[in-house]
């Protein structure tokens, strides 16, 4: 869930139901970095069934200070089953895949405008033609096709052209590879725990980017489970790891995440706030211009989710 604006001075406080006769529901007050898909992944459901069972949108911010129910498992589902439906439609062929991520929206996303060149786009950035192609698994003498989904780096300025109309987004294919399958928390720890990095925090970040869906595509070209960017995904093959990891496997996704994440532990001392906001905006620009404002919302998500994963 990508929570919504709040427009100035309006608070949105989450509708309560009297609880069924036998209910095990209770009340509670939200606290500092709690959101509603925070709440519903501590209760062990989905955000549209939390938010059915409080009678709101999945897109609703909840309010510091403010109350709602914590449902049981089958009051959210019995409300569920009575909401509106708000699947999304199936994605095209080009589209990036349906995402269920429950965190800020990816930084530096940009579709490609008809007129846009690699070289044009990374000279804007004031990054190297190499250096962006690299981020994006593009091959840097190609031409850029008008729709192709790609990164530009955190805190560079908006293209110009991008007051023109996007055309239809096309993902271009670069490792790792977006597939139909999920992960559990328990096989994050496994891979974390191998590798010396926090099971907790590494599970957290997990969910906070892509709810374990290894089919997830983000707006900034992001894929899997860990939404590795694919020059993330070439570097940490290259200098982490020590076997060839698999594109196409989730596990692999999550292995690629999990060695990059234990990489910003080191370079942060162990700091896990840090580590956590290099991990999405990138350590350089967190140094250089301190976290944004959807970085420091992205830490807080994910250190309340932390204790949830187990650490």
């Amino acid at each position: 869930m990508r929570p919504a604006l709040l427009l100035p001075g309006l608070l949105v406080t989450v509708a309560l139901a009297a609880p069924a006769s036998g209910s095990a529901a209770v009340l509670h007050t939200v606290a500092p970095g709690e959101t509603l898909w925070s709440l519903a992944a501590a209760q062990n459901m989905t955000t549209r069934a939390f938010a059915a069972a409080n009678g709101v949108s999945p897109e609703a911010n909840v309010v510091l200070g403010s109350t709602v129910k914590l449902p049981t498992v089958t009051e959210a589902a019995i409300a569920l089953q009575s909401a509106p439906s708000t699947s999304p439609s199936a994605p095209s062929a080009t589209a990036p895949a349906a995402t269920t991520s429950t965190g800020p929206s990816p930084l530096g996303g940009y579709t490609v405008r008809l007129g846009d060149t690699l070289s044009g786009l990374a000279a804007q950035s004031g990054v190297s033609v190499t250096q962006m192609a690299f981020m994006n698994g593009l091959n840097p003498n190609a031409m850029l096709i008008a729709g192709t989904v790609i990164k530009l780096p955190t805190g560079a300025p908006a293209p110009a052209s991008s007051a023109q109309p996007a055309p239809a987004p096309v993902i271009a294919p670069a490792a790792p590879n977006p597939t139909a399958s999920r992960v559990s928390s328990s096989d994050i720890a496994a891979v974390a725990s191998r590798n010396g990095v926090p099971a907790g925090l590494s599970s957290a970040i997990a969910w906070q980017e892509s709810g374990f869906n290894n089919e997830m595509v983000s707006s900034a070209n992001a894929r899997g489970v860990m939404q590795v960017m694919p020059g993330t995904w070439t570097w940490v093959q290259q200098n982490l790891a020590k076997r060839q990891l698999n594109p196409n496997l989730a596990i692999d996704n999550v292995g690629a995440g999990v060695l990059y994440l234990g990489h910003l532990l080191s370079e942060t001392g162990g700091d896990q706030a840090m580590a956590a906001a290099g991990y999405y905006q990138g350590l350089n620009s967190v140094r250089r211009i301190g976290m944004l404002p959807e970085t420091q919302q992205y830490v807080n998500n994910v250190l309340a989710l932390r204790a949830r994963f187990g650490g």
